[in-house]
């Protein structure tokens, strides 16, 4: 594990000097993607304009579901965003050359082409989840408190473990990045809307099979006093970094057996 994020750091420190190195073009990348990905809030603001509640839900508690969403996967994104393009190394042969280097080859894919631009997507969702935790009708605790970080640390492994699985799924597909997309940007995207708006089934699913769900719904619901998801028991809602371990561990599991199974392109 040292050694790992010794490699990441290393690796990611160097691509991120690289960046840096035209300053005025990263910070209006950043802006822009600031900009692009806060679009998704501003479809939400529209939708406010005409209706007071969407699924039962006010703008401000659905603010709140998409600050937490948003940042938790502008998080995973960063860190591990890199691993949608293990697809094209598989390809090419070049992930050959990461499996002599004295390095772990998670850490390498992980951090390969480290984009600090990244940074724009949690910074929006994290301007949003500040709003909403003021804006929020919510008699606070100190549980309800310390459940928000504890949300987003959970959040951005279970995202980060659908980036790892997504990216061991690409040694059998090779080119299935868009198939990993689904899972990690549309899963964000499902989250941002309250579950009421969604069918039985899909909550379900959301919950049981990829339990994207306590990510925030189920969190926000404890903490915004509403019904949980399906009839959840009141301490579901504290589960979410006993979900994270368990998502983790599985990513890593696959991720190994991909590792495995791996047998270059025969070129």
């Amino acid at each position: 594990m040292a050694e790992g994020l010794r490699a990441y750091r290393l690796i990611a420190g160097m691509w991120i000097r690289s960046t840096l190195a035209y300053r005025a073009s990263f910070v209006l990348t950043v802006c822009g993607n600031l900009l692009l990905t806060g679009l998704d809030f501003v479809a939400i603001l529209l939708m406010f304009s005409q209706v007071d509640a969407l699924g039962g839900w006010t703008l401000p508690e659905v603010a709140f579901l998409y600050g937490l969403s948003v940042t938790a996967f502008g998080t995973a994104q960063l860190a591990l965003g890199s691993m949608a393009s293990l697809g094209g190394r598989v390809r090419d042969g070049s992930f050959d050359t990461l499996l002599v280097r004295p390095a772990p080859v998670l850490a390498q894919v992980a951090a390969d082409r480290f984009a600090l631009r990244r940074l724009g997507r949690g910074v929006q969702g994290a301007a949003v989840l500040g709003w909403a935790l003021v804006a929020v009708d919510v008699d606070w605790t100190v549980a309800k408190a310390l459940l928000i970080p504890v949300t987003l640390v959970s959040g951005a492994v279970i995202f980060g473990s659908l980036f790892v699985a997504g990216g061991a799924f690409q040694f059998l597909a090779q080119d299935a990045a868009e198939v990993q997309n689904a899972f990690t940007y549309g899963g964000t995207t499902l989250l941002q809307y309250p579950p009421t708006v969604f069918g039985r089934d899909l909550v379900r699913g959301v919950t049981f099979v990829l339990p994207l769900a306590f990510v925030n719904w189920v969190p926000a619901a404890h903490v915004l006093g509403r019904p949980y998801p399906l009839g959840l028991p009141a301490g579901a809602a504290f589960a979410a970094p006993l979900v994270a371990a368990v998502c983790g561990a599985l990513a890593g599991t696959v991720w190994r057996a991909g590792l495995r199974s791996y047998r270059s392109t025969g070129s």
